[in-house]
């Protein structure tokens, strides 16, 4: 994840933009009071939806116990993807 400064970013911020929407990676811009992380939109999108999935407790069981299964060798039960999401 390339770092740049708040000056270089103000001076390249096109260059930066194009390159994290290319490269599908995060650039990050730091300051004196901070940093803020630059990132492709539809990247950013899937992060959403992943927090909002691991926020419904429903879903969030549903993966922990699929993982503690392929943990122990064995196979999880197979479901339809609308199935799966049905309540969200």
């Amino acid at each position: 994840m390339p770092t740049v400064t708040l000056d270089q970013a103000a001076n390249d911020l096109r260059a930066i933009i194009l390159r994290t929407i290319r490269d599908h990676d995060e650039t990050v811009i730091s300051s004196s009071e901070g940093a803020v992380v630059v990132l492709d939109e539809n990247e950013w999108s899937r992060i959403k939806e992943t927090l909002r999935l691991l926020a419904d407790k429903e879903s969030l069981t549903a993966l922990l116990e699929s993982h503690a299964i392929r943990d122990r060798g064995e196979k999880p039960e197979s479901v339809s993807p609308e199935e799966a999401f049905k309540n969200v």
